[in-house]
């Protein structure tokens, strides 16, 4: 049986998207996004379900300094829209709710509603694992913000959902696996990630990226760090709007590779139907 695995407990929202995708494998649940690359690359798992970026709190910086170094592949991606529920106890009230237990992210994307509330926010490692803690402790005051597949799991009940401080709550994941996936046939949306380092020439990253402009193509997220003490090597992931073997993305890569020390495509897969949904680019 396939089995993907995701960081947080089960009931997490990276647990729920495992399951619209893949409704017949087997969700494995990993402390932290290290451990989830490790049981990947254990071969403990087929794939894991990666959160990347999210509408209201932005990026989630972690998994964009894991992916490159970690050998894996992107095979696709999922954009999810979240909605955040507020997890009582059976018998609780809104009104004697006095602490919320949640992940940061999440408790930052409902902030406004808490303290409309007076309610204290706590921070947990993941949503799921706060959702069964107030399970455990037995005590009313206390709720979690998590989802409804964690209110089934740990018996809790939905005091109110839909509580983020904007309707326009998203988050990004892609799914990723040891081995490159074959690209989407070349007449289907798709999108090339991909990761290199610049050479140390005035205006390398200008003329990096160049290319794509020239070549028309719609470079939509660059996240850029340093390695190294001296901090004089620069890394950069870049999404695009691009098949990887289409005419205008083999001149853009020939330039991008003058300019750049090392060039690694993670992964050409579908776009995801969201995108063609929304024509200004959330994520870029």
């Amino acid at each position: 049986m396939t089995t993907i695995a995701f960081q947080g407990s089960h009931g997490a929202f990276s647990d729920l998207v495992a399951r619209k995708m893949f409704p017949r494998a087997t969700t494995l649940p990993c402390v932290s996004f290290e451990d989830t690359f490790a049981a990947l690359k254990a071969h403990e798992a087929d794939f894991a379900a990666i959160p990347v970026e999210n509408s209201i709190a932005g990026r989630v910086s972690d998994v964009y300094h894991l992916l490159p170094r970690a050998g894996m592949f992107i095979h696709g991606e999922h954009f999810e829209a979240i909605n955040h529920c507020l997890l009582g106890l059976p018998n609780a009230k809104i009104s004697g709710i006095r602490y919320a237990h949640s992940h940061i992210m999440a408790l930052s994307q409902c902030r406004r509603y808490l303290m409309g509330k007076s309610i204290t926010p706590h921070v947990f490692s993941d949503t799921a694992a706060a959702a069964q803690w107030v399970a455990q402790q037995g005590d009313e005051s206390h709720a979690a913000i998590a989802s409804h597949l964690a209110a089934s799991l740990y018996n809790l009940s939905v005091l109110e959902e839909d509580i983020a401080d904007s309707p326009d709550n998203t988050t990004r994941f892609l799914i990723i696996a040891n081995e490159a996936a074959p690209p989407p046939p070349p007449h289907m949306p798709a999108m090339t990630s991909l990761f290199f380092d610049l050479r140390s020439v005035p205006a390398a990253l200008y003329k990096a990226l160049g290319g794509f402009a020239t070549n028309g193509i719609n470079l939509l997220k660059i996240e850029s760090y340093f390695s190294g003490s001296d901090f004089q090597i620069a890394h950069f992931y870049v999404d695009v709007a691009a098949h990887q073997h289409s005419p205008a993305m083999d001149h853009a890569l020939e330039e991008l590779s003058f300019y750049s020390k090392s060039v690694k495509i993670l992964g050409c897969y579908p776009q995801s139907p969201h995108r063609q949904a929304q024509p200004d680019e959330r994520f870029g």
